[in-house]
Formats: C-alpha cells, structure tokens, sequence
C-alpha cells in the first residue's frame, strides 16, 4: 500500500503544474500592463513638458516682440517729438527773422516818408520864399493881386505846391474875413449838384453860408467868400467869372 502511494506520487510529481503557471502568466501580464501605462503616462507627461516648453518659448517671444515693440515706438515718438521741437524752432526763427525784416522795411519806409517830408517843405520854403505867405495854425495862407476863374485859381495854388483854402474852424473862416476881398475857396459841387465838397475830396460838415444861399441860381456849383461885416459870408457863384483866390499850404497835418 506505501508502495503504491510513493508510486502514485512519483507520477503526479512529474505532471506540470498548470495553475502556477496561468498565475505567473497572468502575473506577467499584469506587470507589462502597468508598465506599458506607465510608459504611455510618461510619453503623455513627456509630450505636455515639450508643449508647456513651446508655451514657455512663444511666451518669451512675445514678450521680447512686445518689449522691442515699445522701444521702437518709444523711439519713434522721441524722433518725432525731436521733429516737431526742431520745427517749432525753425518757425520762431522764421518768425523772428520775419518781424525784423518787417521792422527794417518800417525804418526803410519811415526814412523815405521823412526824406518825401523834407523835399516837401524845402519846396514849400522856397514858394514862400517869393513872399505873399501869412501863417497861421499850422498853414501859409495867400492872397492873390489878381483875379482868374475858379478853376485857374486852383491851377495857380497847384503850382505853388498849394491848394485853395479849406476851412476847418470858426476861427480859420474869420481869418480869411480879414483879407477883405472876394475871394475863391476850395468849396464846389460841380461833381454833384447840391454835394458840396473841398477840393481834397472830404464832405462839407460846418457851412457859413450867407442867409439864402447857396440857391445855384445861375449855375452856381463855386463858393467865393462874399462879404468882410459878417462870420456868415459864403456866396455859390458861377465857376467861370473872375476872382481873387485864397491858397493854403498845409505845414502840418
């Protein structure tokens, strides 16, 4: 009976142990199962390190493109600030430069209005030289010693660097009283009848007329001072007869 059972398990020793195996195997497999996810989880980490990297470097770039950018622009600003600076500058100067040139043609033209001035009164001088002149305010006034008409008494003070009398003030207008003839002034409205008007072109605003006139009665479009009694003594009479005249020479404004 030992016999048997020693022989018996002889025989059972040499069969292969089947169970052992499919748990090694399974085991085994187990195993390549972890480390196969295992190296799927690190060739997954792997490949998120290399993006987050790519992530870090285009990061990076751009911040070097932003920063290089606002210098760029920083620069550019500076330069065109330096632009407009430079220009402003130029203007002043040219703007300066403008005023004294404008300031050097005033010295220029104040110096030719002076000189006109002179030759002016140099001519004037020598007109009253010939005699015949009496100032007073401001103006040589003369008295002619013979008659012409209207138009040829003006001719004469014309020449004479003159002109017939204008009468600006009471007290001019009792001046010429004192002359005691009749005299032309330079008083007309032959551009316009009724528009009396000096013969420098100016409107007339303060009038001496002699009660009645002026009437233009017969074409009268002249002004002789009439009568020597009274303040009021302006006659309109006809251009074309013969007077004496009275000439004035401004020698101030």
């Amino acid at each position: 009976m030992a016999m048997a059972y020693h022989k018996e398990d002889r025989i059972y020793g040499n069969v292969p142990d089947t169970s052992a195996r499919s748990v090694e195997s399974k085991v085994r497999s187990d195993e390549n199962r972890k480390v196969a996810a295992a190296e799927s989880g690190i060739k997954r980490y792997r490949l998120a390190a290399v993006i987050l990297g790519l992530f870090c470097v285009l990061q990076a770039a751009l911040i070097i493109f932003l920063v290089v950018s606002l210098f760029s622009e920083k620069d550019a600003l500076k330069r065109t600030n330096f632009d407009v600076e430079a220009g402003f500058k130029n203007l002043t100067e040219e703007r300066d430069d403008l005023k004294k040139k404008l300031n050097n043609l005033d010295v220029e033209a104040g110096f030719k209005n002076l000189t006109e001035e002179r030759d002016d009164l140099k001519k004037k001088l020598n007109n009253l030289g010939q005699g015949g002149w009496e100032y007073f305010r401001g103006s040589f006034y003369y008295s002619s010693s013979v008659k012409k008409t209207w138009q040829e008494s003006r001719d004469d003070c014309l020449q004479k660097g003159a002109d017939l009398v204008i009468i600006n003030s009471k007290e001019e207008q009792n001046f010429t009283i004192k002359f005691e003839k009749r005299l032309w002034i330079g008083l007309t409205d032959s551009e316009t009848e009724g528009t009396w008007k000096w013969v420098d072109g100016t409107p007339l605003t303060k009038s001496y007329w002699v009660s009645g006139e002026p009437n233009d009665e017969y074409g009268e479009d002249c002004v002789e001072i009439r009568y020597f009694d009274s303040e009021n003594n302006w006659n309109d009479v006809s251009c074309s007869i013969p007077l004496n005249w009275i000439c004035e020479m401004k020698v101030r404004p």
